[in-house]
């Protein structure tokens, strides 16, 4: 009787090397908290996920305390207007290098008046949604949301809702 042996390609997850982290602005608030909670959930099947908020203050003391929550070697990305608008591919690019890398990856959202200088500074990357304005907590949303496509992309997996 021959046996056969199945190899199957697989990439690894990014979870096995990296945490992702969310630090925001504010609280969620409805009517984002469903969106907030599908995706996150979605997320945590593929990293280890964290989510931080800081109280909505003035941009200058938001900064304080998200700098506080950041882990040290962390990647950071900050949502900022200013930035480049990254495509889902470059995103998920930007994530396989940081699993490949092992450096945890931390996305900055600012809140109504955006990101202190400070959280702008120690910001590896920064990266816009796109030329349009959004609330942040729906920037949240969305943000959240492109992270799951991405982690789609990287393990070569269909994701079209």
């Amino acid at each position: 009787m021959a046996l056969a042996l199945l190899v199957v390609a697989h990439r690894p997850s990014i979870a096995a090397a990296v945490r992702l982290i969310i630090a925001s602005v504010g609280k969620i608030r409805t009517p984002f908290v469903d969106d907030v909670a599908h995706y996150e959930r979605l997320l945590g099947r593929h990293v280890r996920l964290e989510s931080v908020e800081v109280p909505e203050i003035d941009p200058e003391r938001e900064g304080t305390a998200i700098l506080k929550r950041i882990p040290k070697d962390s990647y950071v990305c900050a949502l900022d207007r200013t930035g480049p608008s990254e495509s889902s591919e470059s995103l998920a690019d930007l994530l396989e290098e940081r699993r490949a890398s092992g450096r945890d990856v931390c996305f900055v959202v600012g809140g109504p008046f955006g990101l202190s200088d400070a959280v702008l500074k120690r910001a590896d990357k920064r990266i816009s949604l796109g030329a349009i304005t959004l609330p942040h907590q729906l920037a949240r949303v969305v943000l959240l949301e492109q992270l799951f496509r991405a982690h789609k992309i990287v393990l070569g997996q269909r994701y079209h809702y």
